[in-house]
């Protein structure tokens, strides 16, 4: 058992087998000589009753001093009661972020969420997160790594955001599953993009246009009365798209839509007299269960996207979204005055908060009404308000 050196394991010949040559010096330190003559620098002890084994690196790619260093590292961690090869083998079956994806959207995804949100995940995992860190091994994934891949995406605020928030929420259960320390999630403490909320609410004069389009395509039958009815009660429910698209005639009752499942979950939500009159206004098919129907027997309409652009180009609103249509049924309620916590309940709201971001519209009736109490009690001060021509008595 010679001490290894560069000359001496240079010295070493191939045979018909693979065969260990172990250093002098350093107990369970040798090198593994293989019949195709490579040589492969090794560590072995025994652990727990087991020989342990593991590669330190082949004769070439690193120097015989250097595998020498490794390997009294080694045989250190083992004397403090460690097993290095045992977490090196670990590491090496640990699975990859591509594998933590697939288990955490059949795990997950598919058992808790929407098909929607579905979409959404699948987008995620697909286009942003596999390429860019489907080979790291879970464990590896440190916050520079999360860092770096938000911070790409920069430029696309929102879409970096929900990234993150998958990333996070995947990493969450890599501690549950076990695949890494509890609290290690690498997503903690990187801040999100600000985003711009966009709200664009329709004015009187723009419902009315919009209200004469769907009239017009009615009438002309460039568009089925399914579609037209489908944006006429998103505009006077202030559904979500999904809700009203849906739609089944069974869900309707006395008391509103009693609709099963809802992003929200299962939703009550009234019927104005309006929107009756949509609805008993809507031929109905036997053999189709859905209020809306598509072109397919039995189906509901799946695209109202493309009709929707051809509506609003007609209407001249080529910025307004179909989601815009509730954003204007939440406006127009709070500008009325009604209490903010009714028209979360309206809209099916779980958090104030969300509703909150049409809190400032609150102001315009208070205003209203300010100016019109302080004209009455101006004209009772017989006072001239600024701008009010004066009288001239003429002799």
């Amino acid at each position: 058992m010679p001490k290894l050196t560069k000359r001496s394991v240079e010295a070493l010949l191939p045979t018909s087998e693979s065969y260990f040559v172990w250093d002098s010096e350093i107990k369970g330190f040798g090198v593994r000589v293989m019949p195709s003559g490579a040589k492969t620098y090794q560590i072995q002890y025994r652990k727990g009753g087991r020989t342990r084994r593991a590669a330190i690196g082949r004769h070439g790619n690193i120097t015989a001093e250097i595998a020498r260093a490794k390997a009294k590292e080694i045989m250190g961690e083992v004397s403090k009661g460690e097993n290095p090869v045992e977490e090196i083998a670990q590491h090496r079956r640990a699975p990859n972020v591509a594998a933590l994806c697939e288990r955490f959207f059949e795990a997950h995804v598919k058992e808790r969420c929407k098909p929607s949100t579905q979409g959404e995940y699948r987008r995620a995992i697909d286009l942003f997160i596999t390429p860019a860190m489907g080979s790291f091994k879970v464990v590896d994934v440190e916050r520079k790594d999360i860092a770096d891949l938000h911070h790409k995406f920069r430029h696309l605020p929102y879409q970096a955001n929900r990234t993150l928030g998958v990333l996070s929420k995947m990493f969450n259960l890599s501690e549950v599953w076990g695949l890494r320390p509890d609290g290690s999630n690498p997503c903690r403490h990187v801040p999100k993009y600000r985003e711009q909320k966009r709200e664009r609410f329709l004015s009187q004069h723009e419902l009315h246009r919009l209200g004469t389009t769907l009239a017009e395509v009615e009438r002309d039958g460039s568009e089925t009365p399914f579609i037209v009815a489908a944006f006429r009660l998103l505009i006077l429910t202030g559904c979500r798209l999904g809700e009203i698209q849906t739609l089944q005639w069974a869900f309707l009752t006395e008391a509103g839509m009693e609709l099963p499942d809802t992003k929200t979950g299962a939703r009550r939500i009234p019927l104005p007299h309006a929107a009756r009159a949509v609805l008993d206004a809507l031929p109905r098919s036997a053999d189709n269960p859905y209020v809306i129907e598509g072109k397919l027997p039995g189906r509901y309409a799946t695209d109202l996207q493309e009709p929707w652009r051809r509506i609003r180009a007609r209407a001249g609103l080529p910025d307004v979204r179909i989601h815009d249509l509730r954003h204007t049924y939440a406006s127009n309620a709070v500008s009325s005055g009604m209490p903010i916590q009714m028209v979360g309940r309206l809209l099916g709201h779980t958090q104030l908060q969300t509703t909150m971001r049409y809190a400032h519209l609150a102001d315009d009736p208070v205003r209203r009404a300010a100016e019109e109490n302080a004209a009455r009690l101006n004209t009772a001060l017989g006072i001239t308000a600024p701008g009010t021509p004066r009288l001239r008595v003429v002799s």
